[in-house]
């Protein structure tokens, strides 16, 4: 009989407590960041046709807006490194976002063009949701390192160097900003289209064996030990 490992429990919730904590930590911080980072936009902005509306925007005056925004960014930063590091450490990444096959994307894309696009198995990403949570985690990082240099360009000058100027640098935060916001328009909207995805990220979702299924014998083994 195998010994029974009691390091990390085999059978669990796909997202298990932690995960779902700071999921939740995550979305506060977004929307924080997001409704700061559009007041202090609308007093200096990149595009002059572009202006945010007051009601969607957070703080009385852009000083107020950059305070919330610091304080989003501390909490967004630190469950971030939380979370980077419960995934890793668990395997949770590898075993939900690798590997991806180009076969798997074309299928994917080619499903939900023809809007038949099924989820009916949530313990498994398929390639576009991949490529989302993947792309997603790296445009966390720009925007972070891109808000820093803008924060203190002069202290932080090698930092503010690699996106070449101060002005440089407000646009790819800005960039950024947009990608992830488009990204939360999906994400929301696939979460409200399949509610049990929702339910999920607040009771765990299904139960997962971590373990692997023992892999059936070749079709030649199994012809062998058939026979008389």
């Amino acid at each position: 009989m195998r010994p029974a490992n009691t390091d990390h429990p085999r059978v669990h919730k796909f997202h298990p407590l932690p995960v779902r904590i700071m999921h939740w930590i995550n979305a506060v911080a977004i929307f924080i960041m997001i409704g700061s980072g559009w007041k202090i936009y609308n007093d200096e902005v990149i595009f002059g046709w572009l202006h945010f509306p007051e009601w969607l925007t957070i703080g009385k005056w852009a000083q107020h807006g950059l305070q919330w925004h610091f304080f989003g960014m501390w909490i967004f930063v630190l469950n971030g490194i939380a979370f980077v590091t419960y995934g890793l450490a668990t395997g949770r990444f590898r075993r939900n976002l690798l590997p991806i096959y180009w076969s798997d994307l074309v299928a994917t894309i080619k499903e939900s063009l023809r809007l038949h696009l099924a989820h009916d198995d949530l313990t498994k990403y398929n390639a576009v949701q991949k490529i989302l949570y993947i792309g997603v985690m790296c445009v966390g990082v720009v925007i972070v390192l891109s808000g820093l240099a803008i924060w203190k360009p002069v202290q932080l000058s090698e930092l503010a160097a690699l996106f070449g100027s101060f002005q440089t640098a407000r646009l790819i935060h800005f960039l950024c900003m947009t990608a992830i916001v488009l990204f939360l328009v999906v994400h929301i909207s696939l979460a409200l289209l399949v509610a049990r995805t929702l339910v999920g990220m607040i009771t765990g979702g299904p139960t997962i064996d971590d373990e692997p299924s023992p892999e059936p014998a070749p079709a030649a083994l199994r012809n062998v030990r058939s026979a008389p």
